[in-house]
C-alpha cells in the first residue's frame, strides 16, 4: 500500500488538525494539575491520531458506493479499485483498537469519548448526510469532542475549562463546514448530499452561517469573561472573531462561491490562532 492511498484512507490534514487541537487542550489540562506528562501527551497524539484515522476509514468505507460520483473523492483509494473494504476495514479496526487502549490507558473518560466519538462520526453522521442537513449538527460533535478529549486526557474531570474549549470548537464548526459545503455544493450533489442550512446556496443557507458567526463572538471570549484566560486571549479572540463575522457577512452580502471560499479559509487560520492563544496565554496567567 502506497502512502499516498494511506493519507487519503485517513484523511490525513483532517486527521492532524484533530490531533492538533486535542495536544492544545491536553497543554491546558496539565497546566491545571500544575505540571506536564510529556509521555501522556505522546500518547494521546498517537492515541488520537489512530483514533481519528480509524473514524475516517469507516467513514470512507461506508461512503465508498458515493466517493465514485464525486471529483474530490473518486480517487480515493477504495473507489478507485486500489484497496478493497476488507483491506480498509482491517486497517480501520485496528488503528481504532489501538487508538482507544492508548487513551484509555490515559483515564476511562478519556477512552469513552474517544469510542463515542467514533461512533458518532462513522455510524450517524455519515448516513444522516444524504437525509438531512441535521447532519451538520450531529457531526458538529465529534468534531467538537478533540479539545474536550485532549483537556480531560490530562485533567480528568470536565470543568468550565473543558466546556469552553469544546464550546469554541462546537459553535466554528457550524461555520467552517457550510463554508465548505457551500464552495463543494455542486460535487456533493452528486452523491445526493445535503449539507447547506437550506440544502441549496441561497440567502436562507448565508443567513444561518452568518448567525452561528455571530454567536461565535461571545462564545470566543467566554476564557476571559470566566477568567480562565487574560485580556490578551480575550483581545486577539474578539478580533479574529470579528474578522470571521466580516467574511460571513460579505458571503451573505454576494452568495459568491468565491467569498465561501474566503471564510473556508479563515475558518482554517481562525481555530489554531484562538486556541494557541488561549494557551500561552493560559500558561502565563497560571505563572
Amino acid at each position: 500500500m502506497k502512502w499516498s492511498d494511506f493519507s487519503k484512507l485517513i484523511k490525513l490534514r483532517l486527521t492532524f488538525l484533530v490531533v492538533f487541537s486535542a495536544s492544545i487542550s491536553f497543554l491546558i489540562g496539565s497546566k491545571v494539575n500544575g505540571e506536564i506528562n510529556w509521555i501522556n501527551w505522546v500518547k494521546l497524539i498517537i492515541g488520537g491520531f489512530l483514533v481519528t484515522a480509524a473514524a475516517n476509514c469507516f467513514n470512507e468505507i461506508i461512503e465508498k458506493d458515493l466517493d465514485k460520483l464525486m471529483k474530490r473523492t473518486m480517487d480515493r483509494p477504495i473507489p478507485a479499485g486500489r484497496m478493497t473494504t476488507g483491506q480498509a476495514l482491517v486497517i480501520g479496526l485496528f488503528m481504532g483498537i489501538m487508538g482507544t487502549y492508548l487513551l484509555g490507558q490515559l483515564n476511562l473518560t478519556t477512552g469513552y469519548l474517544s469510542v463515542f466519538s467514533i461512533l458518532l462520526y462513522a455510524f450517524a453522521y455519515t448516513p444522516l448526510k444524504r437525509k438531512s442537513p441535521i447532519a451538520v449538527f450531529v457531526g458538529a460533535i465529534p468534531g467538537a469532542l478533540p479539545p474536550l478529549i485532549g483537556y480531560v486526557a490530562a485533567h480528568e474531570k470536565i470543568d468550565g475549562i473543558a466546556l469552553i474549549l469544546f464550546g469554541i470548537q462546537f459553535i466554528w464548526q457550524f461555520v467552517h463546514f457550510w463554508a465548505i459545503a457551500w464552495v463543494l455544493d455542486d460535487d456533493y450533489k452528486l452523491a445526493g448530499f445535503r449539507l447547506l442550512p437550506s440544502g441549496k446556496r441561497n440567502l436562507t443557507s448565508a443567513i444561518v452561517t452568518f448567525a452561528f458567526a455571530i454567536i461565535l463572538v461571545p462564545v470566543s471570549i467566554l476564557p476571559t469573561w470566566y477568567g480562565f484566560g487574560g485580556y490578551y486571549v480575550g483581545g486577539v479572540s474578539l478580533i479574529c472573531s470579528l474578522l470571521f463575522l466580516y467574511q460571513a457577512f460579505i458571503l451573505l452580502r454576494t452568495l459568491e462561491i468565491s467569498d465561501a471560499k474566503k471564510l473556508m479559509y479563515g475558518s482554517f487560520i481562525y481555530l489554531p490562532v484562538v486556541q494557541l492563544m488561549f494557551l500561552f496565554d493560559f500558561i502565563g496567567k497560571v505563572k
